[in-house]
């Protein structure tokens, strides 16, 4: 069995100091990897990733994550990621990473994501070039999982993002901003690739499951959306060699 912790929107600030390490402690023997869905800080500064490195010392077991767009905020992307690699954590940003995990390779690919809206309802690459540049970065964002996802050949594949790849994560919050909370281009690679599971947040008033038109799991692992330090989701083995997502709380098996 392996098992995955992931936590999204943890926003910490100069003033979080000792409030997420707590609820951590049980971590280690809760999971062997941990995932952070972005928006690690309140607002993208140096000195925040610096407390959050200290809230995450001594974990003993991989820590991956993306950033978010409040991680972004401050126009330091750059150095907020050297702050959290230089602490052991690998930042993906359309980049795969393999773990083992007692002979059992977990795969993830990692992308911030963007926005742009879902099918019927998507911007497209027309018109002024803000627009070309808006749409553009979503589909560079897709492309890269695209290529990550169609070399990564692990037993367990995992989709890591900020944006969400699909709609029904987001049911909570107000219509009129879904474009800007994800894009259908991202759950594309995913049902092509027939990963095992997507995880994202941002969406603080979204909904917890869902899933791709492929039939890939997704879930909102926002913090305000779980609403406790983090979820944990298992993988277990099941017939021909292929492996069953399950979740303690909830996740529906997709085999």
């Amino acid at each position: 069995m392996i098992r995955v912790a992931a936590v999204g929107d943890v926003h910490v600030g100069l003033d979080s100091t000792g409030t997420l390490r707590p609820r951590l402690d049980d971590l280690p023997d809760q999971a062997d990897v941990f995932l952070l869905a972005g928006d690690l800080t309140k607002g993208g500064e140096v000195e925040e990733a610096a407390v959050l490195v200290g809230e995450l010392e001594g974990l003993q077991v991989p820590v991956l994550a993306v950033l978010g767009n409040h991680d972004h905020h401050a126009g330091a992307p750059d150095p907020v990621r050297a702050v959290l690699l230089d602490a052991g954590v690998v930042v993906l940003e359309g980049e795969a990473h393999t773990v083992d995990v007692r002979g059992t390779s977990v795969g993830v690919v990692g992308a911030k994501g963007f926005a742009g809206g879902f099918e019927g309802a998507m911007a497209t690459e027309f018109g002024e070039e803000e627009m070309k540049a808006f749409v553009r970065h979503t589909q560079e964002r897709a492309d890269a999982i695209d290529r990550e996802l169609s070399s990564l050949e692990t037993d367990l594949r995992i989709v890591l993002l900020h944006y969400s790849p699909i709609r029904e994560t987001l049911k909570g919050e107000p219509p009129e901003i879904y474009p800007f909370l994800g894009s259908y281009l991202l759950a594309e690679p995913c049902d092509r690739a027939g990963v095992d599971l997507i995880v994202h947040g941002h969406a603080h008033r979204g909904e917890h499951r869902g899933t791709t038109r492929g039939g890939v799991p997704v879930r909102n692992v926002a913090m305000s959306v779980i609403q406790r330090a983090y979820a944990v989701f298992t993988f277990e083995e099941g017939p021909a060699e292929r492996w069953s997502a399950a979740h303690d709380r909830g996740l529906v098996s997709r085999r």
